[in-house]
């Protein structure tokens, strides 16, 4: 692949976690990897170099570089056979990584940051990365554990698919088992057929479960014959998606949604549900948008 993993570093612990990541997932696929670290201008006006009054290699510009040194030597670390480059951008953090997520394969950032990553999960900016980058996003909220499946938010959704694929891409990738989990309540089931249109609306018993069934079943039609060494379970579970979804990620080593759907996954990234994932999920999530979400 000549597209590399991206990570976003700012020289917090969970940045540097990030990185950990980001080198396993440039290794799994073969590609480099792009240490990222966003500059932003403080307002009080501090000089880029040394103060008189501090020591040599007190300035801004050498402690960016020393962060971006120990995040470098952590990813060689982590993946030593992995091509790693490095770039300082000045800019907002969302503004660069967005611009990065254009020609990466992937943009890995942590869950929690200090100076260019302030807030990266507190507001909208996470949910604006998720929204708005070109390519998966994949937030580290503690690190995977080997041999764990990965779990797949299944709502049958055309904009969907591009989630379905990387998941399965992911799971053949690490060598485990996928979970195509998908939720739904009375209010947003597929509603079957009417029998007779005569009669009030009625359905048998089992009939909207047998519905939900047969909607993860053709969401994931064709992924089993392309990915044969994946083991795939399906699990249609009654209730919220938010608490289904952040229960399954805790023997998860990957959370994989898509960036908007419809039923239980509706407004994934525009509400409480997305929210919820980015602050409570105990695994990493991958957030995947579809091909034509930019139009």
């Amino acid at each position: 692949m000549s597209v590399p993993v991206v990570v976003g570093v700012d020289g917090s612990v969970s940045s540097l976690d990030a990185v950990d990541l980001a080198a396993r997932e440039a290794r799994l696929r073969g590609c480099g990897l792009r240490v990222v670290h966003a500059f932003v201008w403080p307002t009080m006006h501090a000089l880029p170099g040394p103060s008189r009054l501090g020591p040599p290699g007190g300035g801004l510009r050498d402690m960016v570089g020393r962060m971006v040194a120990e995040a470098v030597k952590r990813a060689r670390s982590a993946g030593p056979e992995v091509e790693v480059s490095n770039t300082v951008v000045t800019g907002e953090p969302l503004t660069v990584l967005e611009a990065q997520s254009r020609k990466a394969a992937m943009v890995v950032v942590g869950s929690r940051g200090r100076g260019g990553f302030v807030g990266l999960l507190l507001g909208s900016t996470a949910i604006h990365l998720a929204s708005h980058g070109h390519c998966p996003i994949l937030v580290v909220r503690q690190q995977p554990r080997p041999a764990r499946p990965v779990v797949l938010g299944v709502d049958g959704s055309q904009a969907g698919e591009a989630a379905v694929e990387f998941a399965f891409a992911e799971a053949a990738l690490r060598g485990a088992p996928l979970t195509a989990l998908h939720t739904w309540t009375l209010w947003n089931a597929s509603l079957p057929a009417l029998q007779d249109e005569t009669m009030p609306y009625t359905d048998p018993p089992g009939e909207l479960r047998d519905a939900e069934e047969r909607l993860v079943a053709e969401a994931l039609a064709g992924h089993g014959e392309r990915y044969p060494g994946v083991p795939v379970e399906h699990r249609v579970v009654r209730g919220s998606a938010r608490e289904t979804l952040i229960k399954a990620s805790r023997d998860a080593g990957l959370l994989v949604v898509g960036a908007r759907g419809r039923g239980g996954f509706t407004g994934l990234l525009l509400g409480s549900v997305s929210q919820a994932l980015l602050h409570h999920a105990h695994c990493p999530v991958a957030v995947v948008k579809g091909p034509d979400a930019h139009r």
